[in-house]
């Protein structure tokens, strides 16, 4: 079980003035039950990474805490943590010594090693790593350990079609052994692997015990397209319309450095968003083509 009380969490958008800070999180107040695996779903900068990396100990609160009674890994998908001056290898052998003699550490190794599919980068400094290849190296090296709770951001939409589906299937394998709490923008991924939901808005956080009436409530408070609705044909065409609309905004990166720091910030997040919907797009086709297959 996971206790949230009373969390908040704030950003402040100059280093100078606190008057124009934005509260990601405001007294949110959750219990996540054992054995429940929870999607969070929330519009982009709603925080839910935020929220993972609350919830894993990786970062701290304004106010409240979170009461872990189990063992809650690091966020699969961020990719962070790693030492970027050691290998794979030595990395995953550091972490490995931090938890604890009980685990075989040649086997850790190995097992990491064989999940990531890195190929001769796992004994190369990790600033030579792609963040693609760090995060399957964070991914392989979290489900190496025992958790009650595995926390995930994105970790699914890591690599190609074959690591996308071998990344479902070890969730689906840890289902029945551990919970997961998982941000994902493939609702059918989210359908597959949890019962409930939680659905960030404006700071607040709304609990559902059904992951599909969570789905509901965010598509319903959203201007886009539901894309379990669509037909792949659709999808094909929304994803050709989203890709167009990513490069629109990737063409205005060269005046970047003319603008404001609260301009930047402007530009930096319709980029992040940009980026996010041509993903979910992606991620309901392969979804859809790997059922289908």
């Amino acid at each position: 079980m996971i206790e949230i009380q009373n969390l908040s969490k704030r950003f402040y958008q100059s280093h100078y003035s606190q008057s124009d800070d934005h509260w990601v999180l405001k007294d949110i107040n959750l219990t996540i039950p054992t054995g429940v695996s929870v999607g969070l779903l929330g519009a982009n900068g709603a925080g839910k990474s935020t929220l993972l990396r609350l919830i894993a100990g990786m970062d701290t609160p304004q106010k409240g805490r979170v009461v872990r009674h189990s063992r809650v890994s690091w966020p699969i998908g961020l990719a962070a943590g790693l030492q970027s001056s050691m290998t794979g290898r030595q990395n995953v052998k550091f972490v490995a010594r931090l938890h604890g003699t009980q685990y075989d550490i040649n086997g850790i190794i190995k097992k990491v090693q064989d999940f990531a599919e890195i190929g001769p980068a796992f004994d190369e400094p990790i600033r030579t790593y792609s963040s693609g290849m760090r995060s399957r190296l964070n991914f392989g090296l979290s489900l190496a350990f025992n958790f009650d709770v595995y926390l995930s951001d994105e970790a699914t939409a890591v690599g190609d079609r074959s690591f996308k589906a071998k990344a479902s299937k070890a969730f689906k394998d840890k289902v029945g052994e551990a919970s997961l709490i998982m941000v994902s923008h493939s609702e059918g991924i989210l359908k597959d692997l949890c019962q409930a939901g939680i659905y960030l808005k404006e700071g607040q956080a709304y609990w559902y015990d059904n992951i599909n009436d969570a789905i509901a409530a965010y598509h319903e408070d959203s201007d886009g397209p539901q894309l379990d609705k669509l037909s792949l044909a659709e999808l094909q065409k929304l994803r050709v319309e989203r890709r167009q609309l990513l490069d629109e905004v990737k063409l205005a990166r060269e005046a970047i450095e003319s603008l404001s720091p609260r301009e930047r910030k402007t530009y930096g997040d319709t980029l992040r968003a940009a980026r996010e919907s041509l993903s979910e797009v992606r991620e309901e086709i392969e979804s859809r083509q790997s059922k289908a297959s």
